[in-house]
């Protein structure tokens, strides 16, 4: 059953006795004084059986104690360790000194409900419920910022030899957990005993500069994992109840066998030259993927999608994606998710070049939702880019620089869309055509199917207010820089959903430290409004009076 907190504050706690001690400017006095209104029992009532079982730790307290954790960066046990002996975390969390609020495994199954239950927006929900009960948030219409930025995945990433070691490993150990032995004596017994060691690729005595010797070890441990998978089929038919586990392991090692292995003609294996789109790098964190932020910034894990009210500078919404997918990946997603959150309507998405293509520009349109980004530049080389033709889309008609202009459009097949052609003859004789077409047919012109989008957005924000809107995207850009700052640069976890929990918690500690910033601003502008009224008034004028502080000092005059 779910335990409550009473509302009656203790005599004797540490909040009672040691906040002037912790600091009255602090974010643990903030959760000292907002903590009853800020996270309540009764939100979490769906986690607990109503009418039977043991008394739960409070859930309000819980809750508490994993923001505490976020805030700090610390483990699960360190933060069980704080609430013990930590004054900021004992007045944070309203407890006794000598109380002891939990142990690390309840607070660690408490955690794994709030993922499994996909509570983390709820969460993000208080605390934008917090700002608007604070006087921060006020406007009912949003204006919101997107942008992405890395995560380092938790799980190892390794080369072909090992990943492929390291999951027949995995295998071994499900069959023989099946079994009902150890994975070690299993693999002994069928002959997998080499993946049982530190690193098959760090123990294998061969020769790595000899491509034979390479080739022959991937040979071999081909063949150990088809034997493998072929042992694999058989316990699925053997054991019903573990076959979905079986199959789950089973199909990460085919698809391992499938990206980075390929027979050889002659015969033996060989590694697949290039890399494949969606190439899995981790056997621990099979939903991690190589990623890029630019051309020369690199990582392997996934990638976090933040909205921010470019007022407040609140974070609304937040997505873990793919670490090799497009930045507008799931745009669309997080402005709803924004409104769901808020409660208020989103009058305008602002976003970087990255959310400015055109199929982002025709998801945003289709839902008649305002989309401010730059347009992605059309770059051809010394020759005339796209953007020097004007191209009249009502008149199907594109003028070139030299002045010549042609009708001739040629639809695409698929798609949408197609291509405007000049004449050879035209461009043949055209004094610029050295500064316009490298080769020798004519000059073409690609016409994507949302144009009219594009050249509609280049207009825009060739305006004031375009200009406005793309220079106060920065905003974004500041929150991400303080998510970094509260470690979601690191997945803390395995994969992407709970990779998503860590982002969120981060994101609530950040937007209650701007709340609480708000609050002592507003207290501070109270007590000098406060001290101005008190102070005793000139009868004659109606302005206090000033007093010196010291007599004043007798001196010579300055002509003296």
């Amino acid at each position: 059953m779910m335990g409550t907190r009473s509302p009656q504050d203790k005599l004797f706690a540490a909040d009672q006795i040691y906040l002037d001690y912790v600091g009255r400017d602090s974010l643990y006095e903030y959760l000292a004084q907002n903590r009853q209104h800020l996270f309540r029992d009764e939100d979490f009532a769906s986690l607990y059986c109503l009418n039977n079982g043991r008394t739960s730790v409070a859930p309000s307290l819980a809750i508490s104690l994993l923001l505490l954790r976020a805030v700090e960066g610390v483990s699960f046990a360190e933060a069980i360790e704080r609430s013990k002996y930590d004054l900021r975390w004992k007045v944070a969390l309203g407890l006794e000194m000598e109380e002891v609020p939990m142990q690390k495994s309840a607070l660690q199954e408490f955690e794994a409900k709030l993922v499994l239950l996909e509570m983390g927006a709820g969460l993000l929900q208080k605390s934008i419920a917090e700002a608007r009960r604070a006087g921060y948030l006020k406007n009912r219409n949003l204006r919101v910022a997107l942008d992405t930025t890395p995560i380092l995945g938790k799980g190892a990433v390794k080369d072909t030899y090992n990943l492929l070691a390291e999951s027949i490993e995995q295998l071994a150990c499900r069959l023989a957990e099946v079994e009902g032995e150890s994975g070690a004596a299993w693999a002994e017994r069928q002959g997998f005993r080499r993946y049982f060691g530190s690193s098959l690729k760090g123990e294998a005595a061969i020769e790595w500069n000899d491509k034979a010797q390479r080739e022959q070890l991937l040979t071999a441990i081909v063949q150990d994992a088809r034997r493998l998978l072929g042992l694999a089929e058989q316990a699925k038919a053997a054991h019903a109840e573990q076959a979905e586990a079986i199959a789950a392991a089973a199909a990460l090692l085919e698809r391992l066998l499938a990206q980075d292995v390929e027979e050889k003609p002659e015969a033996g294996c060989q590694i697949k030259q290039g890399t494949e789109k969606d190439r899995l790098t981790s056997v621990h964190d099979p939903e991690m993927r190589h990623g890029h932020k630019s051309a020369s910034q690199r990582f392997n894990g996934h990638k976090a999608a933040i909205a921010v009210d470019i007022e407040s500078q609140l974070i609304v919404a937040v997505e873990v994606l793919a670490g090799n997918v497009g930045d507008q990946e799931k745009a669309l997603e997080l402005v709803q998710q924004s409104e769901r959150v808020t409660g208020a309507e989103v009058e305008e998405t602002v976003g970087d070049c990255a959310y400015g293509g055109g199929p982002t520009r025709r998801a945003f349109a289709d839902e008649d939702r305002v989309l401010t980004a730059k347009v992605p530049a059309c770059n051809n080389g010394d020759c005339f880019s796209k953007s020097e033709f004007a191209i009249d889309l009502e008149k199907r008609e594109v003028r070139c620089p030299a002045g010549q202009t042609t009708t001739d459009y040629r639809a695409a097949k698929e798609g949408g869309g197609g291509r405007f052609v000049f004449a050879a003859a035209t461009c043949q004789d055209c004094p610029l055509r050295s500064q316009c077409v490298l080769g020798k047919g004519p000059r073409t012109i690609s016409i994507q199917a949302e144009e009219g989008l594009q050249q509609q957005a280049r207009a825009h924000n060739q305006t004031e207010a375009g200009r406005k809107s793309l220079r106060e995207r920065v905003v974004v850009e500041h929150r991400i820089a303080r998510l970094v700052q509260l470690g979601i640069r690191r997945s803390r976890y395995f994969g992407r959903t709970k990779t998503r929990w860590q982002v969120v918690m981060a994101a609530v500690v950040a937007n209650l430290s701007l709340v609480m910033g708000h609050c002592r601003r507003q207290e501070a502008a109270g007590a000098v409004s406060a001290e101005a009224a008190a102070a005793p008034k000139n009868g004659l004028l109606g302005a206090p009076l000033v007093f010196c502080s010291r007599p004043f000092a007798r001196s010579a005059p300055a002509w003296a």
